[in-house]
């Protein structure tokens, strides 16, 4: 567990880091996520699909044009759990689907019920300045709404917006990387958004999407800017690549990565499932760095279903 801003899920963790777990609760730490899942995203345009060049490199740069936090209402003096104004959700919710639309997935709403649980959740975060997907009735401004959305969310020692980022590298978590997973999971949305000044809770159990998308990798199949690799404090690279699927069993299987032509040697394990996804492998460079300007071509062999596909790294500067 680090003592800085990240990321984990569900079952348990307490302090300023820690990792996802499945079933119920969610995850704690500068992010935080919770669940298990299969299924897809709610309804809506889904995915980067005919994008012209340039058109990935222009939504990254618009959507993150503002990325302001908003204003939180309430008050720990008196264990308010106020709100999060309008500008800090919207953008929050923005950054989520930005994500998803990088990965083809459709967009997410926002559940004001379930952002009712959040804004809770992040209330006794922030109160006791510590994560925990159980927070015990001792901690103050306990409330048994805000410990059910502690229990279903990502949870994060940062506000909002900055989450979703820390959310999508996940340091911490090597085992399940399940903010992200959770982030990218067929079944996600509604979700619920609650966030203080200082901490955010991201509602994401019980989902009722229904994408049904064979797998979902991290950095995607087609043009991704190489910005994401640097948005929290370590790198994709660090956290490492990600594919996750409902329905292609990946127990036993191994990657195997080209640069141009070039094989590229990675570590591939095999992560904890149910934790936005029912299988999960995550892959990292092993004596290199991912570079702008090149093409990656990823094959899992040993899946119970064939995986390929290119990753086209721009630079969106």
């Amino acid at each position: 567990m680090l003592g800085v801003s990240a990321a984990c899920a569900a079952s348990a963790c307490t302090g300023s880091f820690g990792d996802d777990a499945s079933g119920s609760g969610g995850s704690s730490a500068s992010v935080s996520t919770n669940g298990s899942g299969s299924g897809a995203a709610q309804g809506g345009t889904s995915g980067q699909g005919g994008a012209l060049d340039g058109g990935v490199c222009q939504r990254w740069k618009a959507d993150r044009a503002d990325m302001n936090e908003g204003t939180w209402t309430g008050s720990l003096d008196t264990c308010d759990p106020g709100d999060v104004s309008a500008t800090g959700r919207d953008n929050a919710l923005k950054i989520a689907n930005l994500y998803r639309w990088l990965a083809d997935l459709a967009p997410v709403s926002h559940d004001p019920a379930a952002g009712v649980a959040a804004q809770a959740c992040a209330l006794i975060m922030d109160k006791n300045r510590s994560l925990s997907h159980t927070p015990p009735t001792s901690w103050g401004c306990y409330t048994e709404l805000g410990a059910s959305g502690a229990g279903s969310s990502n949870i994060a020692t940062l506000p909002g917006v900055g989450a979703v980022d820390l959310y999508m590298i996940d340091p911490g978590n090597p085992t399940t990387i399940g903010h992200r997973r959770w982030i990218l999971s067929n079944s996600l949305g509604p979700i619920g958004l609650g966030s203080t000044s200082k901490f955010s809770c991201m509602k994401v159990l019980g989902g009722v999407g229904n994408a049904n998308k064979p797998f979902t990798a991290w950095p995607p199949a087609g043009q991704i800017p190489y910005q994401v690799w640097g948005v929290s404090f370590q790198s994709l690279d660090e956290t490492g690549w990600t594919v996750q699927s409902d329905s292609i069993a990946l127990a036993g299987a191994k990657v195997l990565l080209s640069e141009d032509g070039v094989e590229r040697p990675v570590d591939t394990v095999e992560l904890a499932g149910g934790y936005g996804s029912t299988h999960a492998l995550r892959f990292n460079p092993s004596g290199w760095q991912t570079s702008p300007g090149h093409t990656y071509h990823v094959v899992v062999s040993g899946a119970a279903s064939p995986i390929e596909y290119d990753v086209e790294v721009l630079d969106c500067q």
